[in-house]
């Protein structure tokens, strides 16, 4: 079995990653893999931060991850990186926060499947479609509030969405943020404390100097004399 998933720990913080295909192995009619990924799962507790880059793929199987997720009971922090397309921005939506790296991108569209038959045949597939796509906007009208009729138009158009609108939309939170950026902030905010402190104490010893030695002022007779040479 080839999984698209993988499990690490940093900082004694559990860490998901899903990249690639999801499935390319159908979990359909498969009791084995989706009992896999969630013994997984439930093998430790705590947050999650899961990393997310997919196109998509079954969408049964990003339906059991989904309900995984939201079941899970500790909070699910996901961060798409690169893509979350299809079957996987049901995924994405499974998070207690979504984070989206400014250069990301999230698509929705409509489910697609193949079918081969008569009229009966293409009807049944139809029928199956429609309910497939009600039960996504399920997962996306719990996300972001939108009305069900809002989030069906979207899907009809494949839409694509960049962090900021996936932001407005409400499929995503906010937007990942640039670590380096913050150390090289702080680091200058240190500088100019640093600098400040030196200022004042300067200032504070130019106080504490000794007042300079003045000469004592000329009396009036010392100044009557010397005027009288002058005049002479």
């Amino acid at each position: 079995m080839k999984k698209f998933w993988n499990w690490s720990v940093k900082d004694s913080n559990r860490i998901l990653t899903i990249d690639g295909t999801i499935a390319e192995e159908s979990w359909f009619d498969d009791d084995v893999t989706p009992k896999i990924f969630k013994e997984e799962l439930n093998n430790g507790d705590g947050a999650i931060t899961l990393w997310l880059n997919s196109p998509g793929g079954d969408c049964i199987a990003a339906s059991q991850i989904y309900t995984m997720l939201m079941e899970y009971s500790g909070d699910v922090q996901v961060k798409v990186d690169g893509l979350a397309a299809s079957a996987a921005s049901v995924i994405a939506v499974a998070g207690t926060t979504v984070s989206m790296a400014s250069t990301s991108m999230m698509m929705i569209h409509n489910p697609f499947t193949m079918a081969m038959g008569d009229t009966d045949e293409m009807k049944k597939a139809i029928d199956m479609l429609t309910q497939v796509k009600e039960s996504i906007i399920n997962a996306y009208e719990i996300k972001t509030g939108l009305s069900r009729s809002r989030i069906a138009n979207l899907m009809d158009a494949e839409t694509w969405m960049n962090a900021k609108k996936a932001i407005e939309l409400g499929f995503a939170d906010d937007i990942l943020q640039d670590n380096k950026k913050e150390a090289i902030d702080g680091y200058s905010f240190s500088m100019r404390t640093v600098a400040n402190a030196l200022w004042n104490k300067a200032r504070q010893e130019k106080k504490a100097d000794p007042p300079q030695t003045k000469e004592p002022m000329e009396t009036i007779e010392s100044l009557k004399k010397r005027l009288s040479i002058i005049s002479h």
